[in-house]
């Protein structure tokens, strides 16, 4: 008969109501966890805790922050909450999230093309025009423009959660500057100082082959005539919440890190300013957003763009990733229609599937989300972050009232969905220095070039560090675990 755990997470308790990760029914770790959690049991709480400690101390030395804005605008500057105990998932299990990713990612592609070209899908109506066309993202700056390679999302994300019937499902889908990665080299980087034995005996798949998968992928959709590209990264600057990607991507693929100010365009070309003088650019990593990319073309009063990129890359003398106005298919509205996207372009059915969505333009599913609010989950359709959603078991009456009045308002804005159960994994909790179930999703990381695909091995596994929270972002209180993808 096998003994009780002994040890930090000893004192786990499971919540049967949510799909549990780690532990089964009987409290027992699951097959794939067991040497983890026999190793973390060697700990006590003070040796846990030294090494905890160890760890938040090497990300703050090498400023691995993200930067949370209050009202006033100001950006609080934080160490990115980051949980030792990482989340694991076997080879069969992945191999069935990396086919649907990049079944989704092919489909949203020819999608964009489709869109900006011929619009068949429209026209054959298995998606609304009008969702189109009312949508702020959809660019009339890329109609009847072709990026080199075909390629408009070359960098994607893909957030996926775990249900109670232990299933995967699509939460959303981020097309145009998904951001996150540098966090999960950075936790596998501090996992693997604290635990290397692990990553030999547990036969981890590696991941720091993403910034030379993504410098590849770059150089494959380079403009024609282009032997050696020169690519650089272009970030809003320092203050950006995610600038330490910036930095870290750039830092790791070998390439400049600019900003728009360094950037000019001449005769439909675009130079870096060097103190040897100009040099052309080849291919933009862009992470800046659409409007304030170039301002003869979109917000005049933006300090961040390059005046006139929009003409070069329209001349083909430059290319940008991800392509201008990739925005119009991760719209939440949208995201409801992708099954049918990838039926009609791939003639397939989704390996991965959507959680039931409403749309609220849709005169019976805003009849129904009106009707039943404290069951649902509402999000507009424009923001990320985790702003404006709301949780329908959260609120009081008066709050629905006020929601009601928001969706009324502007119906084409929101969307809706059941209340998912994510699943839960162990995570430390540090007020209470013991380990208790957190909720947790996944966002998953797609590069598409012109001939190729490729899928991070992991991703970056958010978890919701507040007690019963189902918004697992950084900017809402969330923090992160390392993905292990078991061979």
């Amino acid at each position: 008969m096998e003994q009780p755990l002994k040890g930090i997470l000893d004192s786990y308790t499971k919540e049967d109501s949510h799909y549990d990760e780690v532990f089964k029914e009987s409290g027992e770790p699951k097959e794939h966890y067991q040497r983890i959690v026999e190793r973390f049991n060697q700990y006590s709480v003070a040796d846990f805790e030294r090494i905890n400690n160890e760890v938040k101390a090497a990300f703050f030395n090498q400023g691995i922050t993200f930067a949370v804005y209050s009202e006033d605008k100001k950006p609080d500057e934080r160490i990115f909450p980051f949980d030792l105990f990482p989340r694991i998932i076997p080879g069969r299990e992945w191999s069935q999230l990396e086919n649907g990713v990049i079944q989704r990612n092919r489909a949203i592609n020819l999608f964009l093309d489709d869109l900006y070209h011929k619009k068949k899908i429209l026209k054959d109506k298995v998606v609304p025009a009008d969702l189109i066309f009312s949508s702020k993202n959809y660019l009339k700056e890329m109609v009847d423009f072709t990026p080199a390679g075909g390629i408009y999302t070359h960098i994607s994300g893909t957030d996926l959660i775990k249900h109670t019937d232990g299933k995967y499902y699509i939460l959303e889908d981020n097309l145009r500057c998904p951001s996150g990665v540098s966090y999960v080299l950075s936790n596998r980087l501090a996992l693997k100082k604290s635990f290397f034995d692990l990553f030999t005996k547990l036969q981890t798949k590696t991941i720091y082959q993403y910034p030379e998968q993504l410098l590849e992928i770059l150089k494959t959709v380079k403009p024609k005539n282009t032997e050696v590209p020169t690519i650089v990264v272009v970030t809003p600057g320092m203050y950006n919440s995610a600038y330490f990607e910036h930095s870290f991507l750039a830092q790791k693929m070998g390439i400049p890190l600019v900003e728009g100010r360094d950037l000019f365009v001449d005769r439909n070309f675009v130079y870096m300013k060097t103190i040897h003088g100009p040099t052309r650019v080849d291919v933009i990593y862009r992470r800046v957003d659409d409007e304030f990319i170039d301002p003869l073309c979109f917000r005049k009063d933006s300090m961040l763009g390059v005046p006139g990129l929009m003409n070069a890359y329209r001349a083909g003398n430059v290319t940008l990733a991800n392509a201008p106005g990739t925005g119009v298919a991760d719209d939440k509205a949208v995201y409801h229609y992708v099954p049918d996207i990838i039926k009609y372009y791939l003639n397939e059915e989704p390996i991965l599937n959507n959680v039931l969505t409403y749309h609220c333009d849709k005169e019976e599913d805003c009849r129904y989300v009106l009707e039943n609010i404290d069951k649902l989950v509402v999000k507009p359709v424009d923001e990320s972050g985790g702003y404006g959603i709301t949780i329908g078991t959260s609120l009081t009456k008066a709050e629905i009232e006020e929601v009601k009045v928001r969706i009324k308002s502007n119906p084409r804005k929101y969307i809706a969905q059941p209340i998912m159960s994510l699943s839960v994994h162990a995570t430390f909790i540090e007020e209470t220095k013991e380990f208790e179930p957190r909720h947790i999703d996944l966002r998953t990381f797609c590069l598409m070039g012109k001939e190729s695909a490729y899928i991070l091995k992991g991703g970056l596994t958010r978890v919701a560090l507040k007690k019963g929270n189902l918004i697992v972002n950084s900017s809402q209180g969330g923090g992160s675990k390392d993905t292990w993808v078991l061979d």
